[in-house]
């Protein structure tokens, strides 16, 4: 067996959130030998297939990556790179009316990408609003459960300590899904955010949408006429109201990819997530 795969076997899983899943007790391959998935035993739930680009190798650990979110880091760098381009083709064609039928052609293109980006908004939306009804139902479990232990505790079943660490547990468990709920709605947030008047093009596209247009300024009436050039851009509409915090959503430059290794890496999340197996 590969040091690769070796990696795996015996740790502990975790979800990035410090929820634990399992231990890995094996390892899939592909035909040709590369990692599909791990097993991982979940206790009573029994066996369970986790795919290898959701996982993330941190110390002792094995970090679990929900797919709700690598879906929606991909959408938002995607959507957020197709509206810089249409906004890039706009001020182009406002600087010079002479390259307004080439930039139609090529307008038309990320038109049609930006619709099809929001169908996939859409299909992501729900899902993240799924998992929060799923939380939800968890949250109440657990509240259920420590409610449960303070009852026997003041009625003489249990003793102090035994009531002291379930309330430990539970409030551990509480604080897992606060986090994944409060990364869930800023998620949200971010994508209905993500429209064309929001758009700030970055420097490098800036540049190189300008290298394209040699032609010289135009006036200012052939500018309004360009200006025609526009697009309605579709938004999520939040649900969420005021449950939704204010933190941030990490940049699109530590978005969770697949390295050569197949490693998933975010600085912002091995940030965390060093802190939350520190903690244990």
């Amino acid at each position: 067996m590969s040091e690769l795969k070796l990696e795996f076997v015996g740790k502990q899983v975790k979800d990035m959130y410090g929820t634990f899943v399992g231990k890995v007790v094996g390892v899939l391959t592909d035909t040709d030998g590369s990692i599909e998935s791990i097993g991982v035993d979940c206790g009573s739930t029994g066996l369970k297939q986790l795919p290898y680009e959701q996982l993330l190798v941190q110390g002792e650990y094995v970090i679990y990556i929900p797919k709700w979110r690598l879906d929606a880091q991909k959408l938002l760098r995607q959507k957020n790179l197709t509206l810089q381009r249409i906004k890039g083709l706009q001020d182009i064609v406002a600087e010079n009316d002479l390259m307004k039928e080439d930039a139609e052609v090529v307008y038309l293109k990320y038109e049609k990408r930006l619709r099809d980006l929001g169908e996939i908004e859409k299909s992501i939306d729900e899902k993240l609003q799924t998992r929060l009804n799923e939380l939800d139902t968890e949250n109440k479990s657990i509240k259920t459960v420590l409610f449960d232990a303070k009852l026997q505790f003041r009625s003489n079943e249990i003793t102090e300590e035994a009531y002291q660490q379930i309330n430990t547990y539970t409030n551990e468990l509480l604080e897992h899904i606060s986090k994944e709920k409060s990364e869930i709605n800023n998620v949200k947030i971010r994508l209905s955010q993500q429209t064309l008047e929001n758009v700030v093009l970055t420097p490098k596209l800036q540049n190189d949408m300008l290298t394209q247009n040699s032609e010289p300024p135009i006036e200012e009436s052939t500018q309004q006429h360009a200006s025609k050039l526009t697009v309605s851009t579709p938004q999520i509409t939040d649900s969420e109201g005021d449950e939704h915090t204010k933190t941030g959503i990490p940049s699109e430059d530590k978005i969770i990819t697949k390295t050569t290794k197949h490693k998933l890496e975010s600085d912002s999340d091995s940030s965390w997530i060093n802190q939350v197996i520190q903690s244990e």
